[in-house]
């Protein structure tokens, strides 16, 4: 398996930050053509794509995103880890998939294919345009997302309702009978979403708030005209409902503003005899309906993505390649 670590550890070495994914696209495209799979790069934006191949006709198809989160950082390897950013997410499942794939096509089985996307980490507009345009040859039935899930399948994971609150007041002197002020306005709405209930769920647990950013008023004597504050919500029930919830407890100087992606919780197929459970995080699988069935499995630990000490064990890389081999086998055997 040292191919498999050199790999990783070379993908590493790519920053691909979101909106910059180009030169790690361009290098999982060539390992790709290398291993005997036919590439095709989709452009997404200017000077953005996704990575496709295939070998025959894909009905199952590995699904990973190119992008990783600020800030880059290179690898370091030690006996037992490989770390730098993306070494769990997403690179070390690109590399596991890869190799898998590779294993794959060497014992003849060609019904396979990859989707490598832009934009996983903000947006989901990699994986949102790849839907938009599946096509022919490919017919996928299910698709595997590699995310970090410490080697175990998972049953479901909540969905996402991300927004902007905006808040608009009346500036003035601080002194004086003015108003309203944006800040009271947002805090107070803000207080709300804190203390409301955002469902419970059987399968999904309980929904939770975040007020991750907040900002506004230019100074501490003047009424503020506006402010702003940055909320996610991990949902457990439709997006209807929980907006509907959210303006309830908006004043009427807050608006909500929709720039951001949301989704539904969403369900995943475990294969049989597979212990699985729920994840918070979310993944690109709500955007591509379209790519069949999905499963969620990938090693490395949730917890450390996104931190400054990110890493992937080399132990549980190797595992994961021989388990989407057997998983690919069957899927296509059902």
């Amino acid at each position: 398996m040292q191919e498999l670590y050199e790999t990783l550890v070379d993908w590493i070495e790519i920053p691909s930050v979101t909106g910059d994914e180009t030169d790690y696209g361009d290098a999982l495209a060539r390992a790709l053509a290398a291993h005997g799979f036919d590439v095709e790069l989709q452009e997404v934006s200017p000077r953005r794509f996704n990575v496709l191949a295939r070998a025959g006709r894909p009905e199952v198809v590995f699904c990973t995103h190119l992008d990783t989160v600020p800030p880059y950082f290179g690898s370091r390897t030690d006996a037992d880890f490989i770390h730098g950013r993306g070494s769990c997410d997403a690179k070390g499942q690109a590399a596991a998939m890869l190799f898998a794939g590779a294993e794959l096509l060497r014992q003849g089985e060609d019904r396979i294919g990859f989707l490598f996307t832009v934009g996983e980490e903000t947006t989901s507009d990699g994986a949102a345009h790849a839907d938009a345009h599946l096509a022919e040859p490919w017919a996928p039935r299910n698709v595997i997302i590699g995310e970090p899930t410490d080697s175990a399948f998972v049953a479901s994971h909540k969905g996402i309702y991300k927004v902007r609150l905006v808040a608009h007041g009346v500036a003035g002197h601080s002194s004086q009978d003015v108003g309203p002020s944006a800040i009271h306005e947002l805090v107070a709405s803000t207080g709300r979403l804190i203390e409301a209930g955002w469902g419970e769920h059987p399968v999904f647990g309980k929904g939770t708030v975040n007020v991750g950013q907040i900002g506004g008023g230019v100074a501490a004597n003047v009424v503020a005209e506006q402010a702003e504050a940055d909320v996610l919500i991990r949902s457990v029930e439709p997006p209807e409902v929980v907006e509907e919830r959210l303006a309830s407890c908006l004043s009427k100087h807050v608006e909500i503003d929709h720039d951001f992606k949301n989704f539904a919780p969403v369900a995943f197929h475990v294969p049989a005899g597979e212990a699985a459970e729920s994840v918070a995080f979310g993944t690109d699988a709500p955007h591509m309906p379209r790519w069949g069935q999905p499963l969620l499995y990938g090693a490395g630990s949730i917890l450390d993505a996104h931190t400054d000490h990110e890493k992937v064990s080399k132990r549980d890389l190797a595992l994961c390649v021989e388990r989407h081999v057997r998983t690919v086998h069957e899927l296509l055997a059902r």
